[in-house]
């Protein structure tokens, strides 16, 4: 614990800058939580910092500060200066900062990332007082950052650190400040670090094909053939466990029912009678030498009476019920839901079972609610009840919730509450069916608490405030899913096990740039049931993932630009290879392949939304689809847009495509599609047994696609 040194050891404070004493709150001008106890608040003198209270993600893991870890001699100075950063109203721009005033989580990063490792090195310099720094300290600092070879990402944050302690110098007293002079005299972070530059691509690795295709089958299958089994089960082993002494226990009672003479005879009887009608066994368990007796702890559960009622006389109608005992203690009817026309497990669900199973249907919803909403972790984790509506007149699902990110008020400041979306969610069906499941699965506010089991509480001492689960844990939770499925398949000869995309381990942070990947590059690829990539690209882009505060179009684009750029490079190869194009849009399909190439050709994006801006370019707009390329011009098109014609991300919609459009071309490899589709008619119309309506049909088609093999072909022979 460090004690603050009298004003007057620092010099003249500035005006507008509050002093912090011994007691001073940390969090003094910060939002607190309502539920934050204000007598537990971290107070300056404190060596360890709670900020905890002022984080309202309810996803966040605890973030705390310790000043342990700041050496002695720069201890004191750093308190103080960290205790501004929280404090202060006033912001600094600060370069290699984003933002306004900054959010209590970045100054807790910035102080684990950068700011710690900046004075550590400081203080093996033997600076005890931050206006000792000087500019050729600041050089050979770079020095050996270049020296000691720190990653590139480590170096930008410590300089980044270095900046923002010189741009609060003037809310600092004398003592506290850097030179008055910019460090390094304002040079670029990147000339500083040797020219190296950040290429602050899409790192985020989309999960793989085979991989996506095979989650999302499996948590579709929770959702529509296990649900109700699991939800029933694990709604009976709620009430069995209330009525445990565990359960009343944790209720905060250990008050246990108590019958008189001749109520519980009945009771067992209707029971054993039950059990009898539908041919079941007694619940059973092994002894430690391995005998199978009667469950008593299940079966007083199940009476709601104390385990001591099998030494009572009416127990003896257990024994002679002449009920065989089961090997397990189960709960909820024989499983309903199927998978292949067979029942999904071959036995009841056993009384250990539902809060994994709860678990794994938990998953399933997120990977389902996260995948086809576009939104980040973030955002789905802070869902809430009745976050789901249908609008009757437009057919749409709606999805409402809470953003975090770039929520900010007038100033620019970040609102620590976040702000519920002015535009909503646009979702499938099955979306809203996984919110509903959850909303059946525990009676908690949020759709993805910590805990399902309603018995579990906060353990003692927790000063995370948020109930929600955290990114790690929906980590493990896609992990567990992934095992379970795979044990499973392997235990039945399975084939449809979800492989190992070879990318690192599953998170929720890849569901959105993989969502985007197929929504661009599989738009007819199926999603459940008759849903397709396609009709979730047009739903999703009518509402809130389509706005360009959700993220998820610059998601879309990063997509779209590499996607274009490859098909770009098989044009440009073909074209070189002697592939002839005709149609009437073929010679402006040569121009644009020819100067793209020249354009785009190995351009590096620094930001995804650049990406955005860039689809814009006129020599981008080729599209191709199944027998023709679309070299679209959006003022000329014959089809429906996808979009507003001067929206950079318009596209054709190949599924609207006109024969007679002027902005059509037909290459080579076109022509092999209409060749191949062309045979297929030409089987039908040769069937003497086909109806004569569609006889007629397909010749009439069959015709139309000779003719533009034929002038393709004429054209090529004629060059």
């Amino acid at each position: 614990m460090t004690t603050p040194a009298p004003l007057d050891v620092w010099g003249e404070i500035p005006a507008g800058t509050q002093w912090p004493g011994p007691e001073t709150l940390v969090l003094l001008n910060r939002d607190l939580r309502p539920e934050a106890d204000r007598s537990r608040l971290s107070r300056f003198r404190d060596d360890r910092w709670d900020l905890n209270p002022a984080i309202f993600e309810d996803h966040y893991p605890s973030t705390t500060l310790n000043f342990a870890a700041i050496p002695a001699e720069l201890r004191l100075t750093a308190k103080f200066y960290v205790w501004q950063l929280l404090n202060h109203t006033e912001y600094r721009k600060v370069r290699g900062a984003r933002g306004q005033r900054s959010a209590v989580v970045t100054i807790a990063r910035a102080f684990a990332n950068g700011l710690q490792s900046v004075l550590a090195w400081f203080a093996a310099q033997g600076v005890t007082q931050f206006r000792q720094v000087t500019q050729d300290l600041l050089d050979n600092y770079l020095v050996a950052l270049r020296d000691d070879e720190v990653p590139l990402a480590s170096g930008y944050r410590q300089i980044t650190e270095v900046r923002r302690l010189w741009g609060y110098r003037d809310i600092l007293p004398p003592l506290m400040r850097l030179p008055d002079a910019p460090p390094w005299a304002g040079e670029d972070t990147q000339e500083l670090l040797s020219g190296r530059h950040v290429h602050r691509q899409n790192r985020t690795r989309r999960i793989g094909e085979p991989t996506m295709q095979m989650l999302l089958l499996w948590a579709i299958r929770f959702i529509e053939d296990f649900s109700e089994d699991i939800l029933a089960a694990h709604a009976e082993r709620l009430t069995l466990h209330a009525n445990t002494t565990e359960g009343r226990r944790r209720a905060g009672t250990n008050r246990q029912p108590r019958y008189r003479p001749g109520e519980l005879r009945p009771k067992l009887i209707a029971y054993l009678e039950d059990l009898r009608e539908r041919g079941e066994a007694l619940p059973g368990t092994r002894t430690v030498s391995g005998d199978l007796v009667v469950n008593w702890r299940h079966l007083a559960a199940v009476l709601n009476c104390a385990e001591s009622a099998k030494h009572t006389t009416a127990a003896r109608l257990v024994d002679e019920s002449g009920l065989p005992i089961s090997e397990f203690s189960y709960v909820g009817p024989r499983v309903s839901g199927r998978l292949d026309g067979q029942p999904w497990r071959s036995d009841r669900i056993h009384y250990d079972e539902p809060p994994r199973l709860a678990r794994l249907l938990s998953t399933a919803c997120f990977i389902i609610i996260s995948y086809l909403s576009g939104a980040r972790v973030g955002e789905v984790l802070n869902l809430r009840r009745g976050c789901i509506t249908h609008h009757a007149d437009t057919g749409l699902w709606l999805m409402e919730g809470l953003y975090f990110k770039g929520a900010a008020d007038e100033d620019g400041s970040k609102i620590p509450e976040g702000e519920l979306r002015h535009d909503p969610w646009v979702v499938v069906e099955i979306v809203a069916r996984a919110v509903g499941v959850l909303e059946r699965l525990h009676p908690s506010p949020l759709l993805f608490p910590v805990q399902i089991e309603v018995y579990l509480k906060r353990p003692p001492g927790r000063k995370r405030l948020g109930e929600a689960r955290q990114d790690k844990d929906i980590n493990k939770d896609l992990a567990a899913f992934v095992t379970w499925v795979n044990t499973e398949c392997e235990r039945r000869g399975r084939a449809d096990l979800i492989p190992d995309d070879g990318r690192g381990s599953l998170k929720g942070s890849r569901f959105r740039r993989t969502l985007a990947w197929f929504i661009r590059r599989r738009p007819r690829g199926l999603i459940a049931a008759s849903i397709q990539y396609g009709h979730a690209h047009t739903r999703m882009l009518q509402g809130y993932a389509g706005t360009y505060e959700s993220g998820f179009p610059d998601e879309y684009a990063f997509e779209d630009w590499l996607h274009r750029l490859e098909c770009l490079a098989d044009d440009e190869q073909a074209l070189n290879d002697g592939e002839h194009v005709s149609g009437p849009a073929a010679d402006t399909y040569r121009y644009r392949v020819n100067a793209a190439s020249r354009e785009f050709g190995g351009r590096v994006l620094t930001k995804e939304r650049h990406a955005r801006d860039l689809l814009g370019n006129t020599l981008l707009q080729i599209h191709h689809g199944e027998g023709m390329t679309c070299v679209l011009n959006p003022a000329t098109a014959a089809c429906q847009l996808r979009g507003d014609a001067d929206d950079p991300q318009v596209t054709p919609d190949h599924d609207d495509c006109r024969p007679k459009c002027v902005n059509l071309a037909r290459t080579d490899r076109d022509i092999e599609y209409v060749k191949r589709r062309a045979a297929e008619l030409a089987e039908i119309v040769a069937d003497p047994l086909a109806p004569p309506v569609r006889h007629e049909r397909e010749q009439h088609e069959l015709n139309r696609l000779r003719s533009i093999i034929e002038a393709h072909e004429q054209g090529a022979t004629g060059r």
